[in-house]
C-alpha cells in the first residue's frame, strides 16, 4: 500500500509554517513507530529558520491507508507566537491532504496498433494509389497519430512510432502539471475548526482525547430522563 500526502500552511503566516515543520516531524516519527516507510518527496522552506511552508510525503506499508486517514484534515496548534511577541492570536491551523497519484504511462510497442492508410495531398499518382500512410494508435490510452511524410510505408511507421512516443510523454507531463495544480489548490482549502488533531504549547504536545465517552453517555441519559 502506498499513499502520498501534503502538509501545507496554505496562505497562513510564519506561525503556520512552524506548525507544518512540527507536524512533519510527528508524522515521520509516528510512521517509524508503526513500521511504515515515510519518504519526504518535496519540502518547501518557510520564511523563518526551521519552518516548512509545504511538504509532500510518501507513506508505504500495510497500514498506510489507516495511518494517512488518521491525519487527513485540519491540524490545530494552540500556542503563543514565537515570531510576534505581542500577537494575541493563539489558534493556528494547517492542512493535510491526500494527493491522488497519477500513473505514468510507459510506452511499449506491443501496445501499439498500426493501420495502413491511403495518403492524400500533393505527391502525384503514386501517393493516391498506394496505402503508404500509417496510423499508430496506443491502445491503453487511445492516443493516435498519423504519418504520411514518406512514400515508404516502413518509414512512415517509424515516424508514427516516434511521434506516438512524444505524444505519450506530453500526456504524462500534463498529468504531472494537473497534480501540481491540485497541490496548489489544497493550499487554498484549509478549514478552520473541526481539527483532526490538536497540539498545544511550545513543546507541541498532542491534546488528550477522552475515549471513555462518559460525558456523552451522561448527556444521553439526562435527555432520556427529561423525555
Amino acid at each position: 500500500m502506498e499513499k502520498i500526502i501534503q502538509i501545507t500552511s496554505g496562505r497562513g503566516p510564519a506561525e503556520c509554517t512552524w506548525v507544518v515543520a512540527q507536524v512533519l516531524k510527528k508524522v515521520l516519527e509516528e510512521a517509524n513507530e508503526l513500521q511504515l516507510k515515510a519518504t519526504v518527496l518535496q519540502r518547501e522552506a518557510g520564511s523563518e529558520n526551521g519552518t516548512v511552508a509545504t511538504a509532500i510525503i510518501q507513506i508505504e506499508g500495510k497500514k498506510a491507508n489507516e495511518f494517512v486517514t488518521s491525519w487527513l484534515g485540519t491540524i490545530q496548534w494552540i500556542g503563543k507566537s514565537t515570531f510576534r511577541k505581542f500577537h494575541q492570536r493563539k489558534n493556528w491551523y494547517i492542512g493535510i491532504f491526500e494527493i491522488e497519484q497519477s500513473s505514468e504511462t510507459k510506452f511499449h510497442e506491443k501496445d501499439v496498433q498500426y493501420q495502413a492508410m491511403r495518403s492524400s495531398g500533393a505527391g502525384g499518382q503514386h501517393v493516391n494509389k498506394v496505402s503508404s500512410a500509417v496510423r499508430a494508435t496506443h491502445i491503453p490510452t487511445g492516443i493516435a497519430v498519423v504519418s504520411m511524410d514518406s512514400r515508404s510505408q516502413h518509414q512512415n511507421k517509424k515516424l508514427a512510432t516516434e511521434r506516438l512516443k512524444l505524444k505519450i510523454e506530453e500526456n504524462n507531463l500534463n498529468q504531472f502539471k494537473n497534480q501540481e495544480q491540485n497541490t496548489w489548490t489544497n493550499q487554498m482549502q484549509i478549514e478552520r475548526g473541526n481539527p483532526t488533531r490538536t497540539f498545544q504549547g511550545s513543546d507541541f504536545k498532542k491534546q488528550k482525547v477522552d475515549k471513555s465517552y462518559k460525558k456523552e453517555r451522561l448527556k444521553l441519559k439526562k435527555q432520556d430522563y427529561n423525555e
